[in-house]
């Protein structure tokens, strides 16, 4: 197991969910609700955002997996939400917009360092480049997981919008076990996920591909 993978994993999983969790925040006191700043949750300290499991453990077990075991499970996770204040929200989308707002930085974060890495010409086995492809793909991953329409995770407030009053109550029941559920989802429907995560990644990358005219 790469000590130097694991340290460059950590590090883009801290400041990638700092930003997610941070964009939620600012957009959340945008459309009306303060309730993040207030609790100090606004911070570029990445260890206010840091949720044990979603955060840390979950990434680690999939890097150490892939590492085991050859395969190539993308990397994803989440952090410890904002707080959000649903009642100060003046805007009737507020909570999608705000829900979404997370997983868009990560497409863009994962825009931005593809674009670095095709025009910088760097050379593929340089730590720096393996750093921005890493990037790349941890992004990707957490875009890809975080868009799910499941509770607790970004899509589902998305969803939540759009669904009838009876659908809103059993995800309000969902979202109470939070991680528990996440990781119930992530063994019982493993295969599936992955086979998602890839397609869509695959997809995505594929598309930089074409903007930038240079393949990862």
């Amino acid at each position: 197991m790469d000590i130097t993978q694991i340290v460059v994993v950590l590090g883009i999983i801290l400041v990638s969910m700092m930003l997610h969790e941070l964009m939620h925040g600012f957009v959340a006191l945008k459309l009306g609700d303060d309730t993040a700043k207030l609790l100090g949750r606004l911070s570029f300290n990445p260890l206010k955002h840091v949720d044990p499991f979603l955060t840390v453990m979950l990434p680690l077990l999939i890097v150490i997996t892939n590492s085991l075991t050859g395969s190539a499970m993308p990397i994803f996770g989440g952090a410890k939400p904002v707080p959000i204040n649903p009642a100060n929200i003046r805007n009737e989308w507020g909570m999608a917009l705000i829900a979404i707002a997370g997983p868009l930085i990560n497409l863009l974060l994962a825009f931005v360092s593809y674009g670095i890495l095709a025009m910088s010409g760097l050379n593929s086995s340089s730590l720096m480049a393996g750093i921005l492809t890493t990037s790349v793909m941890v992004n990707l991953g957490f875009f890809a997981f975080n868009i799910l329409p499941i509770p607790p995770l970004d899509g589902s407030r998305v969803l939540y919008a759009l669904a009838p009053d009876f659908v809103r109550k059993a995800m309000d029941a969902i979202e109470r076990y939070g991680a528990v559920f996440v990781f119930a989802l992530v063994l019982i429907f493993n295969d599936v996920l992955f086979q998602y995560m890839v397609t869509l990644i695959g997809a995505i990358v594929g598309l930089f591909a074409m903007i930038f005219g240079v393949a990862m």
